[in-house]
Formats: C-alpha cells, structure tokens, sequence
C-alpha cells in the first residue's frame, strides 16, 4: 500500500493543477479523498485528511482510483469525484447540479453565525437563504445557530434537489426548502418578520464566465456564476427585495466579488432603508462580504 500511495501521489505532485478558489487541495489530501472514494467510504478534501487510508485489497478498488485519478488530471472538480465538499465543519454531498461551496464563502457564513448568536440574540430568529445551491449556508447557519428557523430557495430545481439529499445526509430537516426566483418564494406572511437574509450571489460578469478555468466553466452550472452583464444584476435586487422581509434591526448579508464591495457599501449608505453598513475583508485585504442593518 506504500509503493502505490507514494507512486500515485509522486504522479500527482507533478500533474495535478489546483485552482486559487479551491486552496484546501493539494497532491496529498486529494490522493487520500480519492483513494477513500474509491474505496467506498466517500469523504470531502478536508476529512479525508483524518485518519488510516482504508485498504484497497482487491483490483477493482485500484482501477477505480487510477480511473478517479485520471478523471481529476482532465479537469473534473475533486468534489464531483469524491461526490462530498466540506464547509462549516460539515461534509456535504456534492456535485454537477450546484456550485461546489468555496472557501471564501465561509466569511459570509460566519458573519452571519456571529450576528445571530451576539447581536440579534432572538431566541427563535428566522432566516433566509436565496440562491442556497446546494444548501451550505442554510445548512451551516441550522448546524451552528440550532434554534434559528431557516428558510432557503433557488430558482434552480436540481440545486434544489441536491439541497434536498444535503437535507437529509446531515439531519437537518427542519430547514424549508422552496423553489423561486430570490426572494419570491416568501409571501405575505413573512414581510417584516425575517431577521438575516443572507445571500451568495452569481457576481461573475456574464462575459467572463465562459473564460473561467475549464474546471469550473465546463463542470459547474453557469447559473451559479452569472451576474449579469455587470456582475451585479443579482446584488442589486438584493439591496432592493430584502428590506420587505427584514424586520427593523435585521440584516443583509452578501458575499460580493473582487472590487464590488466599496461601491455597493456606498449605495447602501445612500439608501434609507438600512442604518448600518459594515464591509468585511478577507485575509489579503479584499472587502468580501457586505452587511446592512434595516433601519
């Protein structure tokens, strides 16, 4: 088993190219997500790093990792072979139907964790998550924060579907699912009541989608991606559909692209439904989320 993982793992290092948006992989921990897959026990790039690697004692389980290894040299996304991602803590099923949740989302996530557990400090607070995918965030916020009531939509049936089996993989059914177009799945009944809406939008100009890494271009669905002709057509609906459901102290939360967050931090300034904006960072300085309180 030594001889294989090394030599394996030796290929890898000299082939395997890893993306920025995807840092968790490298040669080693995408070798063991792979070898655990195809040995039956499927777990995320993060897991997978836990642990003895289970035996592959036979030579079907070898050609299924040669075969998954072949498959991740040619462009498809780790977490499509493994069938699980990480996010929050939690390993989540994954694949083709959603957006594989990224790195750079878990701010928002924690954001929003932070706001519900210090600042709303509402015993029952009630949240809602559009564009959820595959449902890391709804299911993040419902893992952490266990007496929030969370709510979460997309206008795509198969996200939702995935969302669905992510529903049931993590014991986290009290979260609805609803399928809408952002915001139009809640009525009347929830106008004002809301406390969070949180929000990882497409902020990807439709122009540069089809320019994006193959790895992500041809295996991930443009839906997730697709901001407009700007970037911010979905943003922008955010800033003006939220302040219906947010109750008077509520929040917004959005994970915005490169360069986004100093403009729309400027516009939520000028808008007289929300009377606090914060932008957060990322680690090189890059204001990533945005947060606005209804007034």
């Amino acid at each position: 088993m030594d001889t294989l993982y090394r030599s394996l793992r030796n290929h890898l290092a000299g082939s395997l190219q890893t993306l920025p948006d995807k840092p968790r992989e490298n040669p080693d921990n995408a070798l063991r997500a792979l070898w655990y897959a195809a040995a039956g026990q499927p777990r995320s790039v993060v897991t997978a790093g836990e642990g003895e690697l289970p035996l592959l004692d036979d030579d079907v389980g070898r050609r299924r990792l040669q075969q998954f290894i072949q498959r991740r040299l040619a462009g498809e996304p780790l977490a499509h072979l493994t069938g699980r991602a990480h996010f929050m803590g939690l390993d989540m099923l994954s694949g083709p139907a959603a957006l594989i949740p990224r790195v750079e989302t878990e701010q928002l996530a924690q954001a929003g964790i932070e706001l519900l557990l210090e600042e709303l400090r509402h015993p029952a607070a009630r949240v809602i998550d559009v564009c959820t995918g595959s449902g890391n965030l709804a299911f993040a916020i419902a893992h952490h924060v266990p007496d929030a009531a969370v709510f979460a939509a997309d206008i795509s049936a198969e996200a939702l579907a995935l969302a669905e089996h992510n529903r049931r993989h993590l014991g986290l059914e009290r979260v609805e699912l609803r399928r809408g177009d952002l915001l139009e799945p809640f009525g009347d009944g929830f106008d004002g009541t809301i406390d969070l809406v949180l929000c990882a939008p497409p902020y990807i100009l439709s122009g540069k989608v089809e320019q994006m890494a193959p790895e992500i271009a041809e295996h991930e669905p443009r839906l997730a991606f697709d901001g407009g002709p700007l970037g911010v057509t979905i943003l922008l609906r955010l800033l003006e559909e939220s302040p219906r459901l947010l109750r008077p102290g509520g929040w917004l939360a959005l994970e915005v692209g490169l360069g986004q967050g100093p403009a729309l931090g400027r516009r939520l300034l000028r808008d007289p439904h929300y009377d606090a904006v914060r932008q957060l960072a990322d680690a090189r300085g890059d204001v990533r989320v945005i947060l606005a309180r209804r007034a």
